[in-house]
């Protein structure tokens, strides 16, 4: 079955009591069993849910995987993941990653003795610097956030194995459209669901697909024990969202590259990140293992001060000035003052997030709507 394929019937049928075409929303709390424990596979929402069962399901074929768990967050689905370690295990994570997954490891999981290492993944000498008997787990985001960095999923799977290591991918960046990191090896792929999978910025969830077993048996485990589930509205709505990614993660990227080509060689910027430019140092290995370049375009001004990046994003009029990325519409960002403010100063300047740093999530708009909207903002710097 091939992806626009998937994305419609994929662990869909009609509804078998109405010939409903659409999953309908089972809001219920429990469900009549015919004795203890004898039923007909739902017993209390928490546990299961039919909505969600059909989500979880579309969500495992996207991604080429055998199991989809989901949560009411990404972050509820981040809290899982680490919570397949114990006590003085350590993760290797990627240096460069949303401020959210940094505040849960640094202020969270690190209280109850866990270790986390933060380190360039482009570079893989510095992963197998770190990796000692205490090491668990790799954490991959790639494109990264928000330097949009591409990390070879393949080769750190590869080191992974070598030391008998899981790695969790966060795809929220490429969406399964774009990239499937099971395919490369990866143990677990995560995303925050809230954005291209959902995308129209209506819901807030979280989704795990992974291919064993055990993992898998673990994280439902996890997913009943603590409760973090999704209600069956936000699952309904992921389902409806679904059924266009790949139509609206395609126009978004086409979108992406003609803003990423105006910004290039514009006179009020500094630096351009963007993996569809050859002279990317991850060009190559995102044309390898992705399906195109994504839609998240990042960059610098020249002055580069709080001040001007303040004055571009006060007076943008389509891209709306928000968090979260991944919806229909464009929202414009400063990573340094809000998705990645947990991440002390020294450390956001060390990967390059300079205080002038603005990050695009290109939309569905006429991109030279979106052009010229940039190019008005510029105009009072």
């Amino acid at each position: 079955m091939k992806f626009a394929t998937k994305v419609i019937h994929a662990g869909i049928s009609p509804d078998p009591s109405t010939g409903a075409v659409m999953t309908p929303i089972y809001q219920t709390s429990t469900y009549v069993q015919d004795a203890p424990g004898v039923h007909k596979g739902f017993e209390y929402a928490r546990t299961q849910n039919p909505t969600r069962s059909v989500l979880e399901k579309n969500l495992a074929a996207l991604e080429n995987g055998k199991h989809g768990i989901c949560f009411a967050s990404g972050m509820a689905a981040v809290d899982a993941v680490i919570k397949l370690l114990s006590s003085g295990d350590e993760v290797i994570s990627t240096n460069d990653l949303y401020g959210g997954s940094y505040r849960t490891f640094t202020k969270i999981f690190a209280r109850f003795g866990l270790k986390f290492h933060y380190v360039p993944m482009t570079d893989l000498s510095k992963i197998e610097e770190k990796i000692n008997s205490n090491t668990k787990m790799i954490w991959v985001e790639t494109p990264t956030n928000p330097m949009l960095s591409i990390i070879d999923i393949e080769a750190v799977c590869a080191l992974a194995k070598k030391h008998n290591l899981l790695v969790c991918v966060d795809n929220t960046f490429a969406s399964p459209y774009l990239q499937n990191p099971l395919d490369l090896g990866a143990d677990i792929v995560l995303h925050s669901a809230t954005k291209y999978i959902g995308g129209h910025s209506d819901i807030i969830l979280g989704a795990v697909v992974c291919k064993d077993d055990e993992i898998a048996k673990e994280l439902y485990f996890l997913q009943n024990g603590t409760g973090a589930v999704p209600g069956p509205q936000v699952c309904f709505l992921a389902l409806r969202g679904i059924k266009t990614l790949h139509l609206r993660v395609e126009r978004a990227c086409e979108n992406a590259a003609k803003i990423a080509n105006f910004l290039k060689d514009h006179p009020k910027i500094k630096s351009i990140f963007y993996p569809g430019f050859k002279e990317h140092p991850g060009h190559e290995l995102a044309a390898q293992q992705m399906r195109g370049f994504g839609a998240m375009v990042s960059f610098t001004l020249k002055k580069d001060t709080f001040e001007d990046a303040s004055k571009v994003m006060k007076n943008t009029k389509y891209f709306l000035l928000a968090e979260s990325l991944g919806g229909v519409e464009s929202l414009i960002g400063h990573p340094p003052t809000m998705t990645h403010a947990s991440i002390p100063r020294e450390e956001r300047l060390a990967i390059g997030m300079t205080d002038s740093l603005i990050r695009l999530s290109v939309g569905v708009e006429d991109a030279e709507d979106l052009i010229n909207d940039l190019e008005n903002a510029f105009s009072y710097l």
